[in-house]
């Protein structure tokens, strides 16, 4: 067992997700940085969408009950192990007693910390992942506080005990400032080809608006993006951006009154009024779920070939840097 003797900022169980779910209106949740959170159970050999922690802006402290691998993942931030600063991307054995804590991210948004056999809390819809504005998933549907209690499953091998470490080339770089690609939407037409061409060459920046729901990003230019001018349709909002309701994939981004984008994250409602624009591609959205409030974003279109192709390559790139750590 594990007591949670701070909770951390924003810490909650998470997992791969509960995909094929958005036809009963539910999100799929899970990590926002997928591909940390599959290294750190790589680290400590557990199966694959074994459950493990996800902390935002500030890690919890942990006290073990009895011996575990552990391993953190994610963003730059200060590890101590008893006191004593430890490695990220790594795996570190903890005895009966220990006590892991964390400063602040320096880089980055979120962190992940793995133990060996996983986090044992219901699945609800074949996941653990914790959805908090369904209050469901993970520890009664919220996140960590004070005094809990968290339970671990048997490790997948009883025998694991060797260190592994992940060598520099596999681990993701997050910068500040990100360029994200994504595919034009449904309904891109309602930009005009002058509000489609502000829309990428516009700095944008990340607003402090901007959790597990969605991120709400702002612009210097505060000129509403050119719209396509219509006769409101019956069933949709006066905005220029409403739309008879539609729905809303994982990277939709939205654009309510042409003025401040939002991309919507893992836990966003599964449909709305407002038009998207577009979709940021799977492969960009572990670097969208790790950037910091004020850093700068840009977007460029891209095909559903060049997204697909790019979604194999980060599948290739996390398989290459899994499979280091068993060889």
């Amino acid at each position: 067992m594990i007591v949670v003797e701070e909770p951390g900022f924003m810490t909650t169980v998470q997992d791969a997700g509960r995909p094929g779910h958005y036809r009963r209106g539910i999100p799929p949740s899970g990590a926002m940085d997928m591909e940390s959170y599959i290294l750190a159970n790589a680290l400590v050999d557990n199966r694959p969408g074994s459950a493990a922690l996800e902390f935002t802006f500030m890690g919890p402290r942990l006290t073990f009950s009895a011996p575990a691998t552990v391993a953190i993942t994610g963003g730059e931030i200060p590890i101590l192990l008893n006191g004593n600063p430890v490695e990220p991307w790594r795996s570190h054995r903890v005895q009966a007693g220990d006590t892991l804590s964390f400063g602040f991210l320096q880089t980055g948004v979120r962190g992940y910390i793995a133990v060996a056999g996983g986090f044992d809390v219901t699945e609800v819809l074949g996941s653990r992942s914790t959805h908090v504005n369904s209050g469901f998933g993970g520890i009664d549907g919220r996140k960590l506080h004070a005094g809990d209690v968290l339970r671990l499953l048997p490790p997948e091998h009883a025998s694991f005990q060797s260190v592994r470490k992940l060598g520099a080339e596999h681990i993701p770089h997050r910068a500040k400032d990100v360029a994200l690609r994504y595919v034009p939407g449904l309904f891109n037409y309602r930009l005009t080809e002058e509000g489609r061409r502000d829309f990428e060459e516009r700095e944008w920046a990340v607003t402090p608006n901007a959790d597990r729901t969605g991120i709400r990003l702002s612009c210097k230019n505060t000129s509403a993006l050119e719209f396509v001018h219509r006769v409101q349709p019956f069933g949709a909002g006066s905005d220029p951006s409403n739309v008879v309701d539609a729905g809303y994939p994982i990277g939709a981004i939205q654009i309510p009154s042409g003025t401040e984008p939002i991309v919507l994250a893992r836990d966003a409602v599964t449909a709305g009024g407002y038009c998207t624009v577009g979709t940021v591609i799977t492969a960009d959205l572990d670097v969208l779920g790790q950037a910091p409030t004020h850093g700068r974003v840009r977007f460029h279109a891209v095909s559903l070939e060049e997204a697909i192709s790019a979604r194999h390559e980060r599948r290739d790139r996390i398989a290459r840097a899994c499979e280091s750590l068993s060889s």
